[in-house]
Formats: structure tokens, C-alpha cells, sequence
């Protein structure tokens, strides 16, 4: 059976750069299976992912040494991601459970391939969600006073279970500074609002008042500026004058757990890339 790689690479635009990275690869006989490009215009940048076949036998290393001239002569930033390794995510949650069980039903029936490493929380809900799905539960409780104690704690749980990505799945707590720095590009968040409309408490009660006509929820990644991460995916829905709150929040709950189930799949199958304060998403 042939190893799966996918590789994505970042630079300035210039004539070649394709031909540059195709070109080895054929000469290591691999068979390009999918391949995606973009040009932005605004920043000069030039943005690829190949996913591609490898030989029989053929290692990450034959593969990196191979692409080192044109990766070198370009400027390339890089990344070669071995997709036979499946993938590991720690998932974070409060007491709204509507994302965690959606995650964790994509991945039973195979749409998201990855496996759970821990599900952590700050209240108890969640522990039997996560026992019955045989997923080591860690409930963190945290105050204002134990907040740094409590976050090193979640960092020593995702990096002794070699977590890939960390989801906040409708957790509850804003991540320091520090720990969103640490994290950065490893951690999406399901904001349960279209951002950047109706930020806050009770973002559906408010929509509710304004009588607004759509709503929807934001997947991104998190940074240290609150709901201001690079955006992954989003989704609205119609809604009328008709609908109470009650409505709105059933409504939102369903677009939160797609939204969060497309963003983590984006993610681990690498077709997510940053530019700046946007990304470049490849679907």
C-alpha cells in the first residue's frame, strides 16, 4: 500500500514554484492524488497543498531531502504531514454538550478521522459522555485564583497524550494570553455567534431583540485577542419574527456542531493555512 503525505508550503509568488515541487516529486515516482493553489493578490504570498502517494517503503525523511533545493531556492515555509498517522485531539467543554457529542459521532462513523486523547472540563457533566466512550475524562475545576494552575495542567494533559489540536467545544473559559501564545495555530474554538455581530453573553437573546433575520456560528482558531482568531468556517440560518429565544438557541446549537465538526476536519486534514490575520482554506 502506498504512504499518503500531504504537503503545503507558503512563499512569495514567483514563476516556478510549482513546476519546482512537482518535478521532484515525479522524479521519486509519486503520484499526485489532489492539488490546490492560491495567488494573493494583496500580500504577494503564494499559498499550495499536494496531497500525494508515496512508494511502498519510501520514508518522510527520502521525501524531505528530495524537496530541499526548491523548498531552499523559493523561501518555502513548509509542512510534509505523514497522513497514515492518525491523528490524536483533546476536547474541551463546559456544561453544553451539543459539539462534544457531534465530534464524537463523526468520529465513531468515520467522517472525522482522528481519536479523542482526553476530554476536559471544568464541571462534571461531560464525565460520562467521555467514560462511555471509553476517552480518559479530566475534570479541572477553575477559579480566578487557580486559573495558571489549571491551564498548565490542561497543557500537561495535551502534550502527554501527544494531542495534534485542541477544541474548545463550547468550553466556557477564556484562555490566557500565555496559553493561547503556547497553542497558537493548535486550538479552534466554536464561537455560538456569526462573528463579528452579537459578541458576548447571551448572543441569541440579544439577535432575538434586534430581530434579526440571520444567525450563525464562527469556528477559528484562538489567539490572545478574544474572538478576533482567524476564522476557519461559518454558517448562518434564516430565522423569522416568529421564533422565541428557545428557538434561536435550538437553531444555533445545530450550526455550532457542524461548523466546529467542518473547521476540525479542515484542520486535520491540513487544508487550513494562515495568512496573517485570515486563512487560506482549501475545501
Amino acid at each position: 500500500m502506498s504512504a499518503n503525505f500531504v504537503l503545503t508550503l507558503s512563499c512569495a509568488d514567483r514563476p516556478g514554484i510549482v513546476a519546482a515541487i512537482t518535478t521532484e516529486l515525479a522524479a521519486l515516482n509519486a503520484n499526485i492524488a489532489e492539488s490546490n493553489q492560491f495567488w494573493d493578490r494583496e500580500t504577494g504570498r503564494f499559498f499550495m497543498r499536494l496531497a500525494f502517494a508515496a512508494p511502498d517503503g519510501m520514508s518522510r525523511e527520502t521525501i524531505e531531502k528530495a524537496l530541499k533545493a526548491p523548498i531552499a531556492r523559493f523561501d518555502m515555509q513548509t509542512m510534509l504531514s505523514d497522513e497514515s498517522r492518525r491523528k490524536r485531539i483533546a476536547i474541551l467543554v463546559s456544561k453544553f454538550d451539543h459539539t462534544l457529542l457531534h465530534l464524537l459521532y463523526q468520529i465513531r462513523v468515520g467522517w472525522l478521522d482522528a481519536d479523542v486523547a482526553a476530554v476536559i472540563s471544568n464541571h462534571e457533566e461531560a464525565r460520562k459522555i467521555a467514560e462511555d466512550a471509553g476517552i480518559p475524562f479530566h475534570y479541572l475545576p477553575v477559579t480566578k485564583d487557580t486559573k495558571a494552575e489549571q491551564e498548565a495542567q490542561i497543557l500537561d494533559i495535551v502534550r502527554s497524550t501527544g494531542a495534534d489540536l485542541v477544541v474548545l467545544a463550547r468550553y466556557m473559559q477564556v484562555l490566557s494570553d500565555q496559553l493561547s501564545t503556547r497553542l497558537f495555530g493548535q486550538v479552534i474554538n466554536i464561537h455560538h455567534s456569526f462573528l463579528p455581530s452579537f459578541k458576548g453573553a447571551k448572543p441569541y437573546h440579544q439577535a432575538h431583540e434586534r430581530g434579526v433575520k440571520i444567525i450563525g456560528a464562527t469556528a477559528h482558531y484562538v489567539t490572545p485577542d478574544l474572538d478576533e482568531g482567524p476564522i476557519i468556517e461559518q454558517e448562518t440560518a434564516r430565522v423569522t419574527h416568529a421564533m422565541s429565544p428557545d428557538d434561536l438557541v435550538a437553531a444555533g446549537r445545530d450550526i455550532e456542531s457542524r461548523v466546529l465538526a467542518r473547521a476540525v476536519k479542515l484542520h486535520l486534514e491540513n487544508r487550513v493555512m494562515l495568512n496573517g490575520k485570515k486563512t487560506v482554506v482549501f475545501g
